[in-house]
């Protein structure tokens, strides 16, 4: 969950054991944000019934978005350097101070395509082209997921902004999502080696995203081979019944979207709680699908190597974020990022001498 605080953690962890928390490491410095992780990867080995550690996550989509990290600048930037040499360099700074920390997920990139300049999230994406998209987020999740850090592709799929407006209803033919919308996805996953995804709040052709089982289990793992876990936008769940309207209650709600193929449920639990529990209980829902799930995530925990060593060195996380070469490196991609929009008083070329 991302809206506890520390005390109340320790108590939810120590009580029942959780799968993963949210930003609570945001708003304190590296050394503190460090032990505190620490201290509560140590509630969770030592005080749940199965010692399975927690797995922390975070925004980081143009640095990690926490006390003290190095900034960077914004995705929009960054491919306006058209440098996925740079952008590996870059993310792999992100990755090392993001793992510093004890955060082992981050939910980016947006690799979302960016056709209407109305749309508010455009500054997040990589911009128009599917291309550059594919190429910038491949180097983005590659870099990261060397680091220890899981990355998290979003929004799947077609979260573009239909007419300006966020989210709206995605209404497109099949050819043009998988000539445009599909391809930065599946770049992501068979070669930058993302371990994560997100679904979307829209709907494509009428289906919520993150209850159609197309997406989340026939594209994404029988026909792309993904093998990480799906998370949901923030209060996406829910919404499929407060906004959407296609179900009734929420142990409808939590059969949908577990059988269609989402695994986490973000950020707090509204339906996979009590809802999917008495669903399991009912008969409702398939307990192949929640063992499905929870694979998934113990998968990737496996991967990043959380239960060998699930603690992090807090004076290494205090050395390193926003050190002096992370913001030289920043103060690079800044440079490369400066676009010329007009050249009406001849700024360009540069002469040999500047006043």
């Amino acid at each position: 969950r991302s809206d506890l605080r520390s005390d109340s953690a320790f108590v939810f962890v120590g009580r029942d054991g959780i799968g993963g928390l949210g930003p609570i490491l945001r708003p304190l410095k590296a050394r503190d944000a460090a032990m505190r992780a620490n201290e509560i990867q140590r509630l969770a080995v030592a005080r749940t019934p199965f010692g399975i550690p927690v797995l922390f996550h975070c925004e980081a989509l143009h640095g990690l978005m926490a006390n003290g990290a190095t900034s960077f600048p914004q995705a929009i930037g960054l491919a306006a350097t058209w440098n996925p040499d740079l952008m590996a360099r870059v993310a792999s700074v992100i990755g090392r101070e993001t793992r510093s920390r004890g955060i082992r997920q981050v939910l980016d990139p947006v690799i979302n395509i960016a056709r209407d300049v109305r749309w508010g999230r455009v500054e997040e994406t990589y911009g128009e082209d599917p291309f550059l998209t594919s190429v910038m987020g491949v180097a983005y999740c590659r870099s990261i997921e060397a680091e220890g850090v899981a990355t998290t592709p979003k929004h799947f799929v077609a979260n573009i902004g239909d007419g300006g407006r966020d989210s709206y209803p995605a209404e497109m033919g099949e050819r043009e999502l998988r000539e445009v919308y599909f391809p930065p996805f599946e770049a992501c996953f068979k070669e930058g080696n993302a371990q994560s995804v997100m679904s979307s709040y829209n709907s494509w052709n009428g289906l919520p995203c993150t209850a159609d089982p197309r997406l989340l289990t026939t594209v994404l793992r029988k026909e792309w081979g993904f093998k990480g876990f799906v998370v949901s936008d923030y209060v996406s769940v829910l919404e499929i019944m407060n906004k959407h309207h296609v179900t009734a209650n929420k142990k409808e709600t939590a059969k949908r979207t577990l059988e269609a193929g989402l695994d986490v449920e973000l950020p707090e639990v509204n339906i996979y709680g009590s809802p999917l529990e008495e669903g399991i209980r009912e008969g409702l829902i398939s307990m192949d699908a929640l063992d499905q799930a929870v694979r998934n995530v113990l998968r990737v925990k496996f991967n990043l190597g959380l239960f060998e060593n699930p603690y992090v060195d807090p004076d290494q996380a205090a050395k390193i974020n926003d050190a002096p070469p992370h913001r030289d490196l920043a103060r690079e991609a800044a440079r490369q990022a400066a676009v010329l929009l007009k050249n009406d008083a001849r700024t360009l070329p540069l002469g040999k001498t500047i006043q």
